[in-house]
């Protein structure tokens, strides 16, 4: 299994003393503390920008051809629609959403074939699983059709992301909803990142002729492919250690029985980590040559350069400036748009939460 040599636990003590630039702070410590990649990136987003204010837990995000997005709320179950120039409209509340603890509606992915079949696919909590639908959305939104049920829901650990791969299979992030059995268990879909057809088939080339692409997993929130579709996802840790992992077809990721780095054999080590009060990382977006991780408990956008495939060292964005932060996600020009999730019980809502934030990418 792939053992990665660059593993990082920042501190919050180096975070305070080790400030790069008014916009961030670039730090690094912890046990196995490398010399960056000198090659690699770490080039300063632009100026951010309010798009949308009032919004209540959003969730995620997926563009529509033309720049327009699709935006889910989780504790709501409504689906909306903004424009690049930040008008927002009420698609309508997605049927059979039962929101509880972190459950709701969460993912979104837009088919890569819209212009044609005019799909989109929800990932959401029902009254008996979590499940993914897909549903026809011509400006009205149609009847979603469970495509993949089954899926333990929990009032924690549901997992959620959904995302089209450069394959053109659709992949999906469940969490082990406390249950850290399903993990390990092959059998279960708990613990897991999927990969499944359009329709929700097990996908061609899949390592065990199942929907299962990778386990070993605790929570999983946020997927991305950098240029050479190589595919990272964020992963909540317990007590010590979040991740970004570089997923690979078939691994184990070690959950529970390593929680970080283990350099154990028959599991594969995580591509780098943080302590859980800087990161609790959900979504997750490549843009620029970087990896960017939306911090939850961390207040913060992580930066992480990447040089084929391999990391830099991690940048701290916009620390403790829009508390939450849940989505990230390429839009079509180039720039990311990030969430706050203030609304969600353990934030600290302003007058403007929650908020779709557009952030340039240089």
């Amino acid at each position: 299994m792939r053992h990665h040599p660059f593993i990082l636990a920042v501190t919050a003590l180096v975070l305070a003393a080790c400030s790069a630039s008014p916009s961030g702070s670039s730090s690094d410590g912890g046990p196995r503390t490398p010399t960056p990649l000198a090659s690699a990136r770490s080039t300063a987003p632009g100026d951010p920008r309010e798009l949308v204010t009032g919004l209540n837990v959003p969730w995620a995000i997926a563009f529509l051809p033309g720049g327009d997005a699709l935006v889910t709320e989780r504790d709501t179950a409504r689906l909306l629609r903004v424009t690049p120039a930040g008008k927002k409209t009420d698609v309508g509340k997605v049927p059979g959403v039962e929101p509880e603890g972190e459950g709701g509606l969460m993912g979104v992915a837009v088919s890569p074939s819209y212009a044609r079949d005019q799909q989109i696919y929800l990932y959401y909590t029902a009254a008996s699983d979590n499940r993914v639908v897909k549903a026809t959305y011509d400006g009205r939104l149609g009847t979603p059709k469970p495509i993949v049920t089954g899926i333990p829901k929990g009032g924690n650990h549901n997992g959620g992301r959904l995302a089209f791969g450069p394959d053109g299979m659709l992949y999906a992030t469940t969490g082990e909803t406390g249950d850290t059995s399903r993990s390990q268990d092959k059998d279960s879909l708990g613990g897991k990142i999927l990969r499944v057809t359009p329709d929700g088939a097990p996908a061609p080339g899949n390592p065990y002729g199942t929907r299962v692409w990778s386990y070993g997993h605790r929570n999983v929130q946020g997927l991305a492919w950098d240029d050479g579709r190589r595919l990272f996802a964020t992963e909540f840790g317990q007590d010590r250690f979040d991740e970004i992992n570089h997923i690979v077809k078939g691994d184990n990721y070690g959950w529970p029985v390593v929680e970080g780095v283990g350099d154990r054999r028959g599991y594969t080590d995580p591509l780098l980590t943080w302590t859980t009060d800087e990161a609790s990382p959900s979504g997750l977006a490549y843009a620029g040559g970087s990896l960017w991780a939306a911090a939850l408990r961390g207040r913060r956008l992580w930066q992480v350069p990447l040089t084929n495939g391999e990391p830099g060292r991690p940048v701290a964005r916009f620390e403790n400036t829009y508390g939450r932060l849940r989505a990230a996600v390429t839009a079509p020009d180039g720039s990311l748009w990030i969430t706050t999730s203030n609304k969600d019980g353990r934030g600290d809502p302003t007058s403007k939460d929650d908020r779709i934030i557009v952030v340039p990418v240089r």
